[in-house]
């Protein structure tokens, strides 16, 4: 198995950086990313050295203070002082799973030979990657253009020997950890610290973060909507190829396609049925769910554009002689692929808190709140309100952040994205639908047992096999967030163990 990863030119897929990040690969640039790293730092030194003329960001002062001009004795000054200034973030800090795919995606940004960074700077970079030095970067600070200029900032402080890092699950003074490697720090160069700040990595490390969990949490809610069909007592009819196949969305054929997959060979899902249909929450499963897969799709392809862009700025191009500033760093399109994915995702929530109640509502066979002698005992009645609350949170989190702009830097950064706030509130959408995914399979295997002797599908009597080893049936009242818990313990185990899923 390769154990190493080589950053190049090369598309980089969703698909790849799941590999690198679960097979915990390391990075290394290719021959080529180094020769268009070296290219570029020296054509810019070139340019300095011979030309007088201001160049944005690489001789002169920054946002409304362009007009500027540094001398060439103070341009290391300008970018260290660039990097200290703009580090300003506060707030929760940022989950080491996504600073760790920024030190990657900032990696594969400047590897392409367009941002004037030393390749020392970049191996800096790639060696806090492999050694699992993280920076301390936090969860405000960014409007989501300029691109994301505190949590870079904080992201590039350790380069110089200052801010945080956490190593070996302990946060220690940036400086410590470097000595500690015998690494100096960097002497950042002109232009250097306007590159590693100018960009969209935050985001776009949330947002892959995030798709990567979105594609587990898609695939994971049509597994256990459809255990809920079957213990609800479901019609598979509403799964019929043809009755998808004359509305042809991509993502209800597939979702339509998974479920009657997943109860191919049930007892429960072939009996005769003495209504004639199910509530929508069951019924328009493809629909819904399918809607969901479309957009994840969508804020897929965005996401792929991004992580193979380059987002600093200005924009070096050696062959044709120009350094070019423009407006790469803005988050526009991330924001709104950010809250178009938080819209979706927390669908998922809703129509599965609806399939909690449906089940817990002593309807069709299953007694009230799923538990026998219930008034005695409560049973299942209140992770639904667990659920319940989650899902309203969730439709307070996914109201657009792109919506909004707040005028910055003296006016010269009169629109911004506001993508930062849309990433951090996604993470929380996210992260909540596990959690009420986790409460409908709870509910699910609960009530599947009342269906006994009849069995469901060989694929689901073993998935829930497995599962009883973690959760089995509840015959009385017990503490139940221990059983949740557990729940998402088992969830998060089944995303490792199975190769989890793009298509």
């Amino acid at each position: 198995m390769n154990t190493t990863h080589f950053i190049s030119s090369e598309i980089l897929e969703l698909s790849t950086i799941r590999d690198i990040i679960f097979q915990n690969k390391k990075i290394e640039l290719s021959k080529d990313a180094i020769y268009k790293i070296e290219k570029c730092r020296n054509y810019l030194d070139a340019k300095i050295k011979n030309q007088e003329k201001p160049i944005y960001g690489i001789n002169t002062g920054f946002g409304s203070l362009c007009n500027v001009e540094i001398s060439k004795d103070k341009l290391t000054q300008l970018q260290e002082n660039l990097v200290m200034s703009h580090a300003c973030g506060i707030g929760d800090i940022v989950p080491r799973a996504v600073v760790k795919l920024m030190l990657l995606l900032k990696v594969q940004s400047l590897s392409y030979g367009h941002s004037g960074v030393q390749l020392q700077t970049v191996q800096r970079l790639i060696d806090f990657y492999n050694n699992d030095i993280l920076p301390v970067i936090y969860t405000q600070g960014s409007l989501g253009a300029s691109g994301d200029l505190a949590p870079l900032a904080h992201l590039a402080l350790p380069l110089i020997a200052k801010g945080e890092v956490v190593y070996q699950d302990k946060v220690y003074p940036a400086q410590e950890v470097l000595s500690q490697f015998n690494w100096k720090p960097i002497q950042l160069k002109s232009k250097e610290g306007l590159a590693l700040l100018n960009g969209t990595q935050f985001m776009s490390a949330y947002g892959i973060h995030l798709l990567i969990k979105s594609h587990e949490l898609s695939y994971l809610a049509d597994l256990i909507s459809s255990i809920s069909l079957d213990a609800f007592d479901g019609r598979i009819e509403p799964f019929n190829a043809l009755v998808h196949l004359v509305r042809p969305h991509k993502g209800q054929i597939k979702t339509a396609e998974r479920v009657r997959e997943f109860l191919s060979g049930s007892e429960l899902v072939q009996q005769e049925k003495e209504h004639v249909q199910d509530p929508y929450s069951f019924r328009c499963i493809p629909q819904v769910h399918g809607a969901t897969k479309d957009t994840i799709d969508f804020a897929h392809k965005v996401f792929k554009t991004e992580i193979n862009a380059v987002t600093d700025n200005p924009n070096i191009f050696v062959e044709e002689d120009e350094i070019i500033s423009g407006g790469n760093f803005h988050g526009q399109p991330l924001a709104l692929a950010l809250d178009y994915l938080k819209i979706a995702m927390a669908e998922l929530g809703n129509i599965s808190e609806r399939r909690i109640y449906q089940l817990v509502s002593g309807l069709r066979g299953l007694p009230a709140f799923l538990v026998d002698n219930p008034g005695v005992n409560s049973g299942f009645m209140i992770p639904q309100y667990t659920a319940a609350s989650i899902v309203s949170a969730n439709k307070q989190l996914a109201t657009p952040a792109s919506i909004d702009s707040i005028v910055s830097s003296n006016g010269q950064e009169d629109h911004v994205s506001m993508g930062a706030n849309a990433a951090t509130q996604c993470y929380n959408v996210v992260y909540n639908i596990e959690r009420v995914l986790a409460i409908e399979l709870l509910n699910a295997s609960q009530a599947l047992h009342f269906r006994k002797p009849i069995k469901s599908s060989a694929l689901i009597e073993s998935f829930l096999e497995t599962y009883a080893g973690e959760v089995g049936f509840v015959k009385e009242d017990q503490v139940f967030y221990k059983l949740i818990e557990k729940t998402l313990h088992f969830i998060d185990d089944f995303y490792i163990e199975n190769e989890l899923i793009f298509d």
